[in-house]
């Protein structure tokens, strides 16, 4: 899932690795990434069973275009290095990137990129074929988020984890992704400073940036304020863990037809200027510089980015 194809990713559902079916519906639905979860989703007995539900479906299952990943164990645990071994020699060849969790620090990475370049060797696979995506959901790991972002050439984006970096800090929550009664003891938005830090260290480092998910699958109205929270902030997409949610998050992580039109007016207005030697732009009153010029083409190229399963 290369940031440098300019993927566009506005919804990335959750799926749990341990249901065929469930895999199924998943890859039928509008989202524009889905991943197979190896981690919370899936009980510790059946995390074997799982792997193997992963290899059929990177091999026998329709993605309908869309990039193939799965969220593996954390390298905390002694699930991971089978999460990779297993899934990566079996259907490597098939496989896009790797999602994984609680990355806390760049040895984290350093580990992963070794282990996944033998696998590759072993397996007759290009070296570096494999992609990384890390989520950052603890205070070790927003610490240490400016040196992860440069840790391997493998890691294609950031995803942020509220809820265990919420229990990280000691913050209390009640409703992961949205606002609770915590909320409005805090003059502000209380994930503020790690969702723009992790945006900051995303787009330093040319990376994409995904927001987590709202836990309340039935709260339409919670998800669509926490979906524009995080796109005002800067992000390119969030999690859905029900396909209910995908929807929201494909409307409010795509430009208005009013964002369009005024992007497609500014640089209208700027080449324009441009060709007659006008050193200074004004559009409907306001004055244009060169950083509106950046966010009207950003606007753009999202809204002319590649259309996603179910909109080809």
């Amino acid at each position: 899932m290369s940031a440098k194809e300019r993927v566009v990713v506005r919804s990335v559902l959750s799926v749990p690795a341990s249901s065929t079916e469930m895999a199924g519906k998943g890859l039928s639905s509008a989202a524009d990434a889905v991943f197979l979860d190896l981690e919370d989703a899936v009980a510790p007995d059946s995390k074997p069973e799982a792997r193997g539900n992963i290899v059929h479906a990177l091999r026998e299952l329709n993605w309908e275009g869309r990039p193939t990943f799965y969220r593996m164990n954390a390298l905390d645990t002694p699930y991971f290095y089978r999460d990779i071994v297993e899934v990566v020699e079996e259907a490597g060849d098939r496989l896009d990137s790797i999602l994984v969790p609680k990355v806390e620090c760049p040895e984290d990475l350093h580990a992963l990129d070794t282990l996944l370049s033998s696998v590759e060797m072993n397996s007759d696979l290009e070296p570096g074929k494999v992609k990384l995506e890390a989520q950052i959901e603890s205070a070790k790991g927003l610490v240490n988020v400016d040196s992860i972002v440069h840790t391997t050439d493998r890691l294609e984006a950031l995803h942020f984890g509220p809820g265990d970096y919420a229990a990280s800090v000691h913050m209390p929550q009640k409703s992961i992704g949205t606002m609770d009664e915590w909320d409005e003891a805090y003059p502000g938005h209380r994930m503020d400073y790690p969702m723009h830090r992790i945006v900051v260290a995303a787009r330093a480092a040319g990376l994409r940036a995904l927001d987590g998910p709202v836990a309340d699958y039935q709260d339409e109205e919670g998800l669509r304020e926490s979906c524009l929270i995080a796109r005002s902030m800067g992000f390119d997409g969030k999690w859905c863990i029900h396909p209910s949610q995908v929807e929201t998050v494909n409307e409010v992580f795509s430009p208005t037809e009013e964002e369009i039109e005024w992007a497609k007016t500014v640089i209208e207005a700027y080449e324009e200027a441009n060709a007659s030697g006008s050193g200074s732009i004004t559009v409907n009153g306001q004055m244009v510089d060169a950083a509106s010029i950046r966010m009207a083409r950003n606007t753009l190229e999202l809204a002319e980015g590649e259309a996603p399963p179910g909109e080809r």
